[in-house]
């Protein structure tokens, strides 16, 4: 039998330079700023949008899954500004009836009916995020977390009410390095 193998990462705080290929990272701003690129720049037509309060427990700092929400924005912040951690890898999903992408790795249709190309252990980021400010997600943007120190955080999330999401194992489990 094959031993498992565990990637081990170093978390990278999300900034809007360090983010910018999975979405963006919206800080405060003054009352009365015009609408600009620093604010969320959502997709919400493919439904009803949903805001709520997500509570969690028990989300501690390693994955060995991954998911993405093919027709929407997503949107996440901590409640309190408490720190917490995403794995994120780029948005893969494709339009096309094709088997294998221009690279040649394996097109999957999901269950949702979009098609997609997993994507590469390699290719999968943390980030750090405190303070009070939130992620959006680009639409299609892999993620797993939220994940937290704490026994239970509560967060911010905006998506759909009927958010069609894939989720999808990892070949390895991730653990966090924090550094903190």
């Amino acid at each position: 039998m094959e031993a498992t193998k565990v990637v081990t990462v170093k978390a990278m705080e999300a900034t809007p330079l360090t983010f910018k290929d999975y979405g963006q990272v919206v800080e405060a701003s003054p009352d009365g700023d015009e609408f600009g690129p620093h604010d969320a720049q959502l997709d919400l037509t493919h439904g009803t949008p949903r805001f709520y309060i997500m509570h969690l427990e028990n989300r501690p700092l390693k994955f060995s899954s991954i998911t993405h929400h093919a027709s929407v924005t997503q949107c996440l912040g901590s409640v309190g500004g408490h720190a917490w951690y995403l794995g994120v890898a780029k948005s893969s999903i494709v339009d096309s009836n094709e088997t294998k992408d221009d690279t040649g790795k394996k097109i999957v249709q999901s269950r949702c009916g979009h098609s997609y190309v997993p994507p590469d252990i390699d290719g999968v980021q943390v980030f750090k995020v405190s303070g009070s400010k939130f992620l959006k997600l680009n639409r299609g943007t892999w993620h797993a977390g939220p994940l937290f120190k704490a026994d239970a955080m509560d967060f911010y999330n905006l998506e759909l009410s009927n958010t069609n999401w894939m989720l999808l194992w990892l070949t390895w489990p991730f653990i966090l390095r924090t550094g903190d």
